[in-house]
This record gives structure tokens, C-alpha cells and sequence, in this order.
């Protein structure tokens, strides 16, 4: 077996916790390799290439894999833990979980030195001034998972894990939009301008369904049918006449 094969598996098994229903709760670990996948294409973006900026895969990959590895922490087979875990951490906090699991479960496994690179991709990721290219890739790539379609899905879940509903994620997305927190995160949030391009994008496909959501959890779309035909019928009243 490989050397990033046998990380693969240590990453993934920290990454599946326990869940309510006495099965595997693996959001975390899907949601790891969705990041990983944004990494690999960013890795590739034109204005890395064209620079010829070195990067270290091995290690990047590593981080990705870990970088949320801290929710285990708060894994709690007989209780809420796992769930609450997930939608309570701080992103600092997260980090300095994630790298002390990190420490703990490749020692032995790789060197010294490859750890603590793996460990300083983590933390430089939450640093918007950093100068460390793969902290840069992995802090962009895990920013556009939180945008578009699948950004709303994990929204939705951290709202179903602590009791919410629709009124309640509508209630949130108004807040933030008055705000201004997604312009704001699109503005600050990413290092490479071909990302938040695309960031651009997805929060657009974001507003769209939020506005038929809202439609549908108002019932506007019904009232507005029933104003159509109501409207109709009179005028169809009035032809008679």
C-alpha cells in the first residue's frame, strides 16, 4: 500500500463518526473529498501554472484530508456530540483540533518534518495573509464548497442537526444578505481571482433557490395562482354581463 493510501485511510476513518441511527455518519469524509477535488483543479489554475509556483501534493493532500479532522474530538458515541460537533466548533479551534489529531495519528507514520508541514498548511489556511501557496489552494478550495448548491445542502444540514427549519434557514439567509456577509465573504474569502470567479457563480445558482424557497415556504406561488384565477373569472363575468 502506498504512503498516501495508508494517510487516505487514517484520514477516513477519523472522519466517520458515529451517527443517531447506530450507523456511520461519513458527511465529513465526502465532504473532505469534495475539497479535495477543488484542490486538485486548483492546483492547476493558469495563474499557478504560469508562475511555476512549486507545490507540495503529498502534503496538501494530506492537510485536506485532515483539515476537519478536529470535529472528532467532540465524537460521542452515546450522545449528540457528533452532531453538535459539526455545527459548533469555531473555525480556530477547528484547526488546532485538526492539528493535534494530525500529530497524534501520523506519528510514526511519516517524519517529523512532513507533519508539521502537513500541520502548518492547516493552520496558515485560516490566515488571510499567508504566504504558503498550499495553505492559499486549501483555504480557496474549502471557501467554494461553502458556495452554491452544495453550500446551501450544508447549511441546511447544520440547521436539521440543531432542531431548525425553513423559516428558520430563510430567517438566517435574510441576516446575512442584509449584512452583507456573502458579498464580503466573496470579496475576502479567496486568493485566486479564477475562484471566486466561479465563487461568483454558484452564490448567483445560491440566490436563485433561495428565492423559490422563500416563494414556496410563503405559499406566494399558490397566492398567485389563485389571484390569476380569481382575476379570470371575473373577467369572464363581466363578458357575459
Amino acid at each position: 500500500m502506498s504512503e498516501i493510501e495508508v494517510i487516505r485511510q487514517i484520514a477516513q476513518q477519523c472522519l466517520t463518526l458515529p451517527a443517531l441511527n447506530g450507523l456511520n455518519d461519513t458527511w465529513l469524509w465526502h465532504r473532505a473529498q469534495r475539497i479535495l477535488r477543488n484542490v486538485e483543479h486548483i492546483c492547476r489554475l493558469p495563474e499557478l501554472a504560469a508562475d511555476d509556483v512549486p507545490i507540495d501534493r503529498f502534503c496538501l493532500a494530506a492537510a485536506t484530508w485532515f483539515a476537519d479532522s478536529g470535529f472528532a474530538r467532540y465524537a460521542d458515541v452515546d450522545g449528540n456530540g457528533p452532531r453538535l460537533a459539526l455545527t459548533d466548533v469555531s473555525p480556530s479551534d477547528l484547526r488546532d483540533f485538526s492539528t493535534q489529531i494530525v500529530s497524534e495519528k501520523l506519528a510514526g507514520v511519516l517524519s517529523a518534518p512532513r507533519i508539521d508541514k502537513i500541520n502548518r498548511i492547516i493552520t496558515e489556511s485560516g490566515n488571510r495573509e499567508t504566504d504558503m501557496t498550499e495553505a492559499k489552494i486549501l483555504s480557496d478550495a474549502r471557501n467554494l464548497d461553502d458556495m452554491g448548491a452544495v453550500g446551501i445542502f450544508s447549511e441546511f444540514r447544520r440547521f436539521v442537526c440543531n432542531g431548525k427549519g425553513v423559516a428558520d434557514v430563510l430567517e438566517s439567509w435574510k441576516r446575512k444578505v442584509d449584512y452583507r456577509y456573502w458579498q464580503a465573504r466573496l470579496k475576502e474569502s479567496f486568493r485566486f481571482e479564477t475562484v471566486r470567479k466561479l465563487a461568483v457563480q454558484r452564490f448567483a445558482a445560491t440566490e436563485y433557490f433561495m428565492t423559490q424557497l422563500k416563494m414556496e415556504n410563503n405559499a406566494q406561488d399558490l397566492e398567485d395562482l389563485l389571484l390569476e384565477s380569481l382575476e379570470a373569472a371575473g373577467q369572464g363575468a363581466a363578458c357575459e354581463v
